[in-house]
């Protein structure tokens, strides 16, 4: 059994057909927010930023949100398969234990461990992300608007409902509760601004920010911060006022209007606009924005043969409770067989057979 799907929209598809896929192709690389779920794409990311894209030297986006944000940070360390190595670790071993009476820990204390671990994790080592030769990184966010602009009990919860309500009706209207704020590097030749975003960010309300020493650690935890979960990050440094949450609120799986040839590393075929999108089927198909696109998937089958039949995700944090030990093997055991997907990656890359890509 194979582990590894490659799709490609319809533009892609056709370069590939045409002269394969070099890393001096790709232009952007997406990271979808989604949790203990991206966790099986860290063999994927050591190969990648490890062995791959180092054979070219071109400038290259890397575009993250919540775990996919930590993930792409992360990339831009000076050691980037010893750094991922360590995030996957860090990540599989996080914990938040449950006090007598707790189904679930109070976002207070999530927000100050997770917030702790953070700091930690990049201490002293920000100025490598920010002034990375190549890689330009861009942070999502999801800034707050009317009632979502500051965190507040009950209202809160008001403004969540209005903005799914919303939502549905269509996707734009969410932009009355939640704008995309983007924390993205400085540019070489205009130090006080930030690069230019490697997706046309016409389809929703957006804002770009200046990724600095400054705003790194809120942004990161911002991008982070699952709502109900996770408390929101108030007035980030030289951003708009108010509440940010989790970049995966307006853009769950950054299914952007992109720009030049994207390699997606992702762990479904799917990509799905926004987190309040999850059950609204309709919105999880292909569309133009994704033509020049290249998403890297395990397929269903492989991934029933994974522990509990599925990719690691948040429920397991309920489903495990405070036995930390059967969490942490059960996720290692995934993390693991996750190794056939860079495998099979660098075998297509040496013979990059148009046959075997799907479209997407």
């Amino acid at each position: 059994m194979k582990a590894l799907s490659i799709y490609a929209g319809p533009r892609a598809f056709n370069a590939i057909k045409k002269h394969g896929l070099s890393s001096a192709d790709v232009t952007a690389i997406p990271a979808a927010a989604g949790g203990p779920k991206g966790l099986i794409l860290g063999p994927l990311d050591r190969f990648i930023f490890g062995q791959w894209l180092p054979t070219s030297n071109q400038a290259v986006d890397l575009v993250g949100a919540s775990i996919g944000a930590w993930r792409m940070a992360t990339a831009c360390l000076d050691d980037p398969v010893a750094a991922l190595a360590r995030l996957e670790h860090d990540y599989i071993h996080q914990d938040y234990p449950l006090r007598p009476g707790e189904r679930r820990p109070p976002p207070q204390r999530v927000s100050e461990l997770f917030g702790a671990n953070l700091k930690a994790f990049y201490d002293g080592r920000v100025p490598q992300i920010l002034q990375h030769p190549r890689y330009r990184l861009h942070i999502l966010t999801s800034h707050g608007r009317g009632l979502l602009w500051r965190e507040q009990p009950w209202l809160t919860a008001v403004g969540y409902l209005s903005a799914y309500l919303g939502n549905v009706v269509a996707r734009r209207a969410l932009g009355a509760w939640l704008e995309r704020v983007v924390f993205s590097s400085a540019h070489t030749d205009l130090p006080t601004a930030p690069v230019p975003l490697p997706f046309d960010s016409g389809d929703y309300p957006t804002q770009q920010v200046r990724l600095t020493q400054a705003n790194f650690d809120a942004a990161l935890q911002a991008s982070c911060s699952i709502p109900f979960v996770l408390q929101a990050v108030h007035d980030i440094a030289d951003a708009p006022a108010g509440a940010y949450w989790d970049g995966g609120v307006t853009d769950y799986h950054l299914h952007l209007n992109w720009r030049g040839l994207v390699l997606y590393p992702h762990f479904q075929k799917s990509v799905v606009p926004g987190w309040l999108d999850k059950h609204l089927r309709w919105r999880h198909k292909a569309s133009s924005f994704l033509d020049n696109v290249v998403v890297l998937a395990p397929r269903p089958e492989w991934v029933q043969t994974l522990p509990n039949g599925k990719l690691p995700d948040r429920t397991d944090f309920t489903r495990y409770g405070n036995d930390l030990a059967a969490r942490i093997q059960d996720w290692t055991c995934a993390v693991d067989a996750s190794t056939r997907l860079a495998e099979e990656f660098a075998v297509w890359l040496d013979r990059p057979d148009w046959r075997s890509v799907q479209p997407l």
